[in-house]
C-alpha cells in the first residue's frame, strides 16, 4: 500500500505542487516573522547591553501613573537630593551620586523644525561624565547654563558642530543654547538605539526636565569591591520602601530596548495576518486538490479496495500524501522565511539609526511551528477527502472514472443552521442598545454557514454571472463547465471568497469610520484654523503659552481655545484627560453638545466627560471619580456633566489649573482659532504661523487640512488590507490554476471530440478564460456580499468607538470586482494553453 500511494503520489506531482505553494507562502510568512523579530530583539538588545555599563544599580521613584506606549512615556517623579546620602550609607555601596535623564527633549534643527526622530526616545539630562561608555569626541562637557552637548547621531542628523546655535524644546517653551561638545559611546556608536540626547549642566537640566525641582531622575550607584547587586539592591529596597525601584544596570538597558520593540511587534503581527489568511485560503485550495484528485481516482481506489485494502489504508494513503505534501512545503516556506527575516531585518534596521543587525538567527520555536502549520494544516484539509476515498465501493471499478455529485444534505443543513444562527445574533446585536458582544459572536457562525451554503447557490450564480459571456459558443460552453460541478466550483471560488470578503469588511469599517469622523467634524467643529503637531504626535506638541496670549489679541480672532492632553489613571487603569485654557470657548468652537448636568463652568474639583466615558466608567452627574494626575497625589473630583460623544474629545476633562500642577507639561498641544465673520482667513493665519515660529511642532491648518489629516490615519490600515488581498487573489490564482488543470485533465476525451466537431484553438482558450473568469467573479461577488454585511455589523458595534455612520466602500468594491476578473484571467492562461494544444485523436481515445 505504502509503494502505491508513493507511486501515484509521484504521478501527480505538479498539481499537488500547485496546491503546495499555498502552504509555502503561510510558512514563509510565519518563519518570516519569528526570524524578524528574534533577529531584530537580539540586535536591540545588543545596541543597548553597554548603555548602562557604567551603574550597577540605580534607584529611582516609581511613576504615578504607568506608561501606556513607547510614544507616551511615564513621569517619573524626581529624587530627593537627600536621598543620595541616604543610599551612600548602605552596606555595600561605595558611591552614590545623583542624575537627570528623562525624555521630552526635541532638538530644533537648522530650518526651524524639530530635527526628526531616527526610531529611539529623545532624552534631555545632565552630564554623566566620561567612562568607558561615553565619551567626548568633540569640544567639552556643557559648563555653563547656555551650553549643551549632543550625542553624535543627533549631531549628525541635524548637521550641528562645536559652536553652533541649537533650540530646544522641553517641559519649558524653546531656549536656544550654544553646542559645547559631542559626544559618543563605545563601540564608535553614534547613538543607542537611534535615541537624541541634549545634555545639560546640572541646575538647567533640573529646571527644564524636572521642573525645577531640584532633584535628580534617579540615583546612580557603584558597588564596592566583592558587593554582590542583588544583595545591596535588597538592602536598598528595604531600606527606601514601597515607592522606589531598584533596577541593576541590565534591568535599564532592557526597560531602554523594550521603546525600542513597538515596529518589531507591528511587523511581525502584519506578517502573521498574512500567514492566517494564507493558511485559511491555502485550505480551501487543498481540499479542492485532493477533491478532485480522489474523484479522479475513482477506479484505481475502487480496484485497491477489491485487491484487499481497508477503509484506514485508504485513509492512510490519502493522508501520507498529505503528509509529503505538507513536508516538503513546509521545508520550501521555511527557507523562504528566513530569506524574508534577512530581508526584513535589514530593512527594519535601515529605518533605525545606529542599529547594527546581529547575526541571523532562526529560532527552533520558528522551524517548529513552519513544520506544525505546514503539515498540520495540510492534513487536516486532506481528511475530509481521505474519508470520502474511504467510502468507494469495489464495484466502481467497472464504473466510470468520475461518478455523478452527491447532494451534501449534511453540509447544507449544517450551513442553514449556522448561517441562521449567525443571522439570529446579529439581528438581536443590531436590535439591542448593548449588542457589540452578540454582534462579533455571530461574525463566525454566520461565516461559516455561507461557506458550508456556497454549494447550493453555486450553480444559478455562475449562470447568471456567465450570461455576459454566452452570447458566443466558447462562453456558453465554459458558463457550462463552471456550473457543471457546483461543490467544486465553490471550493475554488471560496478562496477568492474569503479574501475578498476579508478585505471588504475590513474597508466597510474603515469607510464608516472614516465616514463618521469627517461628518462630526463637519458637523461639530467652528474653529476656522487649527494648530497641532502631525498625526502620532498631535497630543505631545507643545505650544509656547506665551504666543497664545499674543494670538489672542490679533484683529479677527474671536475665539481662542487650547489644550493639553495627558494620561492619568482611575485605580489601576489608565484614562485620557485633557484640559482647556478656556472652557468656554472650547464648548463653543468645538460644538459640544451637552447630555447631562452642566458644562457650562468647570470649577475647581470638578470633571465633566463624555457619555462613553461616563458608561465605561459607571459614573453619573453627582458622583466622585479619584484622578492620579501624573504629578502630584490623587485628587477627588465631582461629575459635573456629561458631553455627548464628539471626535474631537475624548475621556475626562479637568480644570485647567490642575493641568498646569498634574500634568506631565502645562504647555498646550492643540488650539483653535474660531474668526470674526468679516476677517480675513489667509491674513490671520499668516499672523498665527509667525507667532508660533518658536512652537515649531505644530502647523497651523484649515478646518478641511483637519479633516483630511483624521482621513488619512485610515491610509495605512487599507495599504495592510490591500496587501492581505494581494496574498489571497495570489493563492486563489494556484486554486483557479489548479482546479482548471485538473477539470482539463478529467474532461480530456470531451474536449478532444469538441476539437474534432470544429472547436478552434482560440475558441477553446477562450472557453476555458470564462470558466476562470466567471468561477473568480463569483468567489469575488459572494465575498463583496458577504463582507460588506459582516463589516457593517462591525461597524455598528462600534457605535461606542464614535462610528456613527454605516458606509460601504463602493469604489474599492468595484475595484475587487474588476481584480478578481482579472486573477481569472491571468489564472487561465497556463491550463488554456494546454488544453488548445491537446492532440485530438489522443484526447478522443484518452482511457
Amino acid at each position: 500500500m505504502l509503494t502505491a500511494t508513493l507511486k501515484s503520489l509521484l504521478s501527480r506531482k505538479l498539481r499537488l505542487v500547485l496546491s503546495g505553494l499555498a502552504i509555502v507562502l503561510a510558512v514563509m510568512f510565519v518563519s518570516g516573522a519569528m526570524v524578524i523579530k528574534d533577529t531584530l530583539n537580539r540586535s536591540v538588545d545588543a545596541q543597548f547591553s553597554g548603555a548602562y555599563e557604567d551603574i550597577d544599580l540605580y534607584v529611582e521613584r516609581k511613576p504615578k501613573v504607568e506608561a501606556q506606549t513607547a510614544d507616551d512615556p511615564a513621569v517619573v517623579p524626581p529624587v530627593d537630593p537627600a536621598l543620595v546620602e541616604t543610599v551612600s550609607r548602605v552596606e555595600g555601596v561605595e558611591r552614590a551620586s545623583g542624575l537627570v535623564l528623562a525624555e521630552g527633549a526635541r532638538a530644533i534643527g537648522k530650518d526651524g523644525k524639530v530635527v526628526p526622530g531616527t526610531g529611539g526616545p529623545r532624552y534631555g539630562g545632565s552630564w554623566r561624565g566620561e567612562s568607558d561608555l561615553i565619551n567626548l569626541r568633540e569640544g567639552h562637557e556643557p559648563r555653563t547654563d547656555g551650553e549643551v552637548a549632543v550625542n553624535a547621531g543627533l549631531a549628525q542628523e541635524a548637521d550641528l558642530k562645536v559652536g553652533d546655535r541649537i533650540g530646544v524644546l522641553t517641559n519649558e517653551p524653546r531656549q536656544d543654547f550654544t553646542v559645547s561638545g559631542v559626544f559618543g559611546y563605545s563601540g564608535d556608536r553614534d547613538s543607542i538605539g537611534g535615541e537624541q540626547t541634549v545634555v545639560f549642566n546640572e541646575p538647567v537640566a533640573q529646571r527644564l526636565m524636572l521642573d525645577g525641582a531640584g532633584g535628580f531622575s534617579g540615583v546612580r550607584v557603584g558597588l564596592a569591591a566583592g558587593a554582590s547587586a542583588e544583595t545591596v539592591a535588597a538592602a536598598l529596597g528595604k531600606n527606601l520602601g514601597a515607592d522606589y525601584e531598584v533596577l541593576t544596570g541590565r534591568e535599564l538597558a532592557e526597560k531602554a530596548s523594550d521603546k525600542s520593540r513597538g515596529i518589531l511587534d507591528m511587523m511581525s503581527t502584519v506578517l502573521l495576518g498574512f500567514a492566517g489568511v494564507a493558511v485559511l485560503v491555502g485550505v480551501f485550495l487543498i481540499i479542492n486538490t485532493f477533491s478532485i484528485i480522489v474523484a479522479q481516482r475513482l477506479r484505481e481506489l475502487a480496484l485497491l479496495r477489491a485487491l484487499g485494502a481497508s477503509r484506514k489504508q485508504m485513509i492512510g494513503s490519502v493522508l501520507l500524501e498529505s503528509f509529503v505534501v505538507g513536508l516538503v512545503s513546509s521545508a520550501l516556506g521555511l527557507a523562504a522565511g528566513i530569506g524574508i527575516g534577512a530581508l526584513g531585518s535589514n530593512l527594519l534596521a535601515g529605518s533605525t539609526d545606529g542599529l547594527e543587525v546581529a547575526s541571523l538567527g532562526v529560532p527552533a520555536s520558528a522551524v517548529v511551528t513552519a513544520f506544525a502549520v505546514g503539515v498540520f494544516t495540510t492534513m487536516l484539509a486532506a481528511l475530509f477527502p481521505a474519508l470520502r476515498a474511504s467510502k468507494v465501493a469495489p464495484i466502481s471499478v467497472i464504473r466510470a472514472s468520475t461518478g455523478p455529485e452527491g447532494r451534501h444534505r449534511k453540509q447544507t443543513w449544517t450551513g442553514g443552521i449556522l448561517l441562521g444562527l449567525g443571522a439570529l445574533l446579529l439581528v438581536a446585536g443590531s436590535l439591542s442598545s448593548d449588542g457589540a458582544n452578540l454582534i462579533l459572536l455571530g461574525l463566525l457562525p454566520a461565516f461559516l454557514g455561507v461557506v458550508l451554503l456556497t454549494p447550493l447557490i453555486s450553480r444559478p450564480a455562475v449562470h447568471l454571472l456567465g450570461a455576459v459571456f454566452a452570447r458566443s459558443v466558447p462562453g456558453r460552453l465554459g458558463r457550462g463547465n463552471s456550473a457543471r460541478n457546483p461543490r467544486r466550483t465553490a471550493i475554488t471560488a471560496s478562496a477568492m471568497m474569503i479574501g475578498v470578503a476579508l478585505v471588504t469588511a475590513i474597508s466597510t469599517v474603515a469607510a464608516s469610520s472614516e465616514d463618521s469622523v469627517t461628518h462630526d467634524i463637519r458637523r461639530d467643529l467652528k474653529a476656522d484654523l487649527v494648530a497641532m503637531g502631525e498625526a502620532g504626535s498631535a497630543n505631545s506638541a507643545s505650544i509656547e503659552p506665551a504666543a497664545l496670549d499674543r494670538i489672542a489679541e490679533v484683529p479677527g480672532v474671536h475665539h481662542l481655545a487650547a489644550a493639553v492632553m495627558d494620561t492619568a489613571a482611575v485605580g489601576k487603569e489608565n484614562q485620557p484627560v485633557a484640559a482647556w485654557r478656556d472652557w468656554n470657548a472650547a464648548r463653543e468652537v468645538l460644538g459640544l453638545r451637552s447630555a447631562d448636568g452642566s458644562l457650562e463652568t468647570l470649577a475647581a474639583g470638578t470633571v465633566v466627560m463624555n457619555t462613553s466615558t461616563a458608561e465605561a466608567r459607571g459614573l453619573k452627574v453627582g458622583d466622585t471619580v479619584r484622578l492620579q494626575l501624573q504629578r502630584g497625589e490623587e485628587r477627588t473630583y465631582r461629575v459635573g456633566g456629561l458631553f455627548a460623544n464628539s471626535t474631537l474629545v475624548n475621556g475626562m476633562v479637568v480644570p485647567w489649573a490642575d493641568a498646569e500642577a498634574g500634568f506631565r507639561t502645562g504647555q498646550p498641544s492643540q488650539a483653535y482659532f474660531q474668526l470674526a465673520g468679516d476677517a480675513d482667513e489667509s491674513e490671520v493665519r499668516s499672523r498665527i504661523e509667525t507667532l508660533l515660529k518658536d512652537s515649531p511642532e505644530v502647523t497651523v491648518q484649515t478646518r478641511e487640512d483637519v479633516i483630511e489629516e483624521f482621513s488619512g490615519g485610515f491610509a495605512m490600515m487599507l495599504a495592510i488590507v490591500q496587501a492581505l488581498l494581494g496574498v489571497a487573489m495570489l493563492i486563489a490564482i494556484l486554486g483557479i490554476v489548479n482546479t482548471l488543470a485538473l477539470s482539463i485533465l478529467e474532461r480530456t476525451r470531451e474536449m478532444g471530440a469538441l476539437r474534432a466537431i470544429g472547436l478552434s484553438r482560440g475558441q477553446t482558450r477562450r472557453m476555458i478564460m470564462t470558466e476562470s473568469v466567471v468561477i473568480s467573479l463569483f468567489g469575488a461577488v459572494l465575498g463583496i456580499a458577504v463582507g460588506g454585511v459582516l463589516g457593517l455589523a462591525v461597524a455598528h458595534a462600534m457605535e461606542d468607538q464614535g462610528v456613527t455612520r454605516l458606509s460601504l466602500p463602493w469604489g474599492q468594491m468595484a475595484a475587487y470586482l474588476i481584480g478578481a476578473a482579472v486573477v481569472g484571467v491571468i489564472a487561465s492562461i497556463a491550463p488554456a494553453r494546454r488544453g488548445a494544444r491537446l492532440n485530438v485523436l489522443a484526447a478522443v481515445n484518452h482511457g
